[in-house]
Parts: C-alpha cells; structure tokens; sequence
C-alpha cells in the first residue's frame, strides 16, 4: 500500500470532529499494513487548521488554498483532491460519509477508476487486504466488503469511532492546483430556521421509528410518554424521511447527536446511522417486536413485544407513579 489521504472537513475556523475520526481509522490501517498517512486540507486561509491536523492527526497535510475552495463546490473540491492523490501517491483515500463525501467520493473512484465502498463504519487489513466493514439491509444485517482494485475510495461513518486525539511531528505543505469557475460555482448557503427542538440537551428521549406508523400515532403514543416522563420526542431517519415528522427530531449521524440520561427507542430497527447518534446514551430501552432488531446489541433493557400496547401501558404506569 503507497499511502492513506484522508480528506478533512474544515468549515471556517475548525476542522471538523469527523475528520479526525478518519485519522483514527488511517491509523488503524497504517499500524497492520505500515503506509504513510497522508491529509488533505481544502479551503481558503487554512494554514493554521492544517498545521493543527499535522500534529494531532499524526501526518503530513497538503494544503489546497483557493478562494474557490472557501465554500463546498464539487467541482474545485473534485480537482483539488485529484491534485492531492497525485502529489501524495496514496492508493487509499478515506472521506466522512457527509453530505460532501457523498457528493465528491463517487467522482473521485470513477476518475480514478477505483474501488469504492461507502458508509462503513469500520475497516481492517487482513492477509494484506482492507476489509470494510457496513451495515445492510437496513440494519439487519453486517456486511464484509473488500475489493481488489488497486486504489480504493471509501467513505466513512460519522461518530463509528473516536476522534484521534495523539500528536506527531506532522508537517504541512502548500499544494499546487489550478481552479477554475467555469462549469459550477458556489452561490450561497442557506441555513434551515431552527424548529426549537434541542435534542442535544435532554435528559430523556423517547424516540419513534418506521414501526410506529402513520405520523398521527406520534402524538398519540410516542409524545404521551415523552411528556410523562419529563422528556423529548424523537425519531429516526426513516421517519422524517416519509415526511412523518420535521428533521429537527431526527437522531442519527445526518439528524441530532444526543447523549441522553434515558434513551427509550420504539420501532427502531438500528440502522448504524441512527446508533451513532444515540449510543451514548447513558442507559437504552429498546421495544420492538423483531427480537433480532440490531438495537438489541446496545441496549441495555430489551423489551421484545408490540409497542402499541407496551408505551400506553408505560405511559400510565408512569403518571400513576407521579400521582
């Protein structure tokens, strides 16, 4: 193996927390296969991030400063990487499985003609093989991927390991690349009005997957609980992807990040975006009527059973207990 890029995220004057994730799983490879780790810094008036990255990141970082690259645009981020690939020699090149990584990831293996694997949420080396490691099947099942191409693109899960927190003697070097605007630029970036739901800060939440239903059974049975509890609704991804509830109630890698004294999930499966985002939760109760529903593997109190007559039966035993 020549080398790992890892492609960092920095937004104004911080690069993100998934970015040195990707240097915990850059160095996980590196110990078992021994290739240099190798980052890519794209944005304008990056040095001081890029600095920082070389010593916690542990590696040498290329930096792409452009004033094209100050806001996300596939186009400038496509030929910046591209030039970063080529400058470094790397034949692994790992991207957070971020709205952006999705986005850019793809271009870059087909220019390449490389294998891509996306959202993982680990990886390994065996027998000199790198071997991905992701959710399918909504959940349900783990799938081991690897490929045999030479140079391989995969994007990673956000939140599926710990930040890399050590220090190095990194370095960081300004990269060459020629921009242009020609064909697509950036334009503005609109940000959503906030609902008034923060997740992020309460002590209970009761959260509603597919299995609750038509989006008027959330009123009826997954708020009851919340508010007797004290607590907050929540729900997962494929719920706010119907259009069942707003994405400000969303808990998950692509919603709210939340790390709850009391987390109670109701017909969640467990897809490993939505693990991600509550698996710090001090204490889980997971109900689902599908007793090998991946939430089990996390919770602490597994309840199998239908939770239409499990949460109401909950809910009233709840405001008997308060009186």
């Amino acid at each position: 193996m020549g080398g790992i890029l890892i492609v960092a995220e920095i937004q104004g004057d911080r690069t993100r927390e998934c970015s040195f994730e990707l240097a915990t799983f850059a160095q996980k490879v590196a110990s078992s296969s021994g290739p240099a780790l190798l980052i890519a810094g794209l944005g304008t008036d990056v040095s001081g991030q890029a600095e920082d990255f070389a010593k916690k990141g542990g590696g040498k970082v290329f930096v792409a400063d452009n004033e094209l690259l100050a806001s996300y645009c596939v186009e400038s981020a496509n030929a910046a990487i591209r030039a970063a690939i080529e400058s470094s020699g790397a034949d692994l090149i790992l991207f957070s499985n971020t709205p952006s990584g999705w986005d850019v990831a793809p271009r870059i293996a087909a220019g390449l003609d490389a294998g891509f694997v996306s959202d993982c949420s680990d990886v390994d080396v065996e027998d000199g093989k790198l071997v991905f490691l992701r959710r399918v099947f909504n959940g349900r099942l783990d799938a081991r991927l690897s490929t045999s191409a030479d140079v391989v693109v995969a994007t990673m899960q956000p939140g599926s390991t710990t930040a890399f927190d050590g220090s190095s003697d990194g370095s960081s070097v300004p990269l060459e690349v020629s921009l242009t605007s020609d064909q697509a630029k950036f334009i503005e970036t609109k940000m959503a009005e906030s609902g008034g739901v923060d997740l992020s800060k309460a002590d209970i939440i009761v959260s509603g997957g597919r299995g609750v239903g038509a989006p008027e059974k959330f009123p009826e049975v997954i708020q009851p609980l919340a508010d007797a509890l004290g607590g907050a609704m929540g729900a997962s991804r494929p719920v706010v992807d119907a259009g069942r509830l707003p994405h400000e109630y969303q808990v998950g890698s692509s919603g709210q990040i939340v790390t709850p004294k009391l987390y109670i999930a109701a017909g969640i499966s467990g897809a490993i975006q939505h693990l991600v985002g509550m698996k710090g939760s001090n204490f889980i109760i997971a109900i689902n009527k599908d007793p090998d529903a991946p939430i089990f593997e996390i919770a602490n109190l597994g309840v199998v059973g239908d939770l239409f007559e499990i949460i109401p039966a909950l809910t009233k035993a709840v405001e008997e207990a308060k009186g």
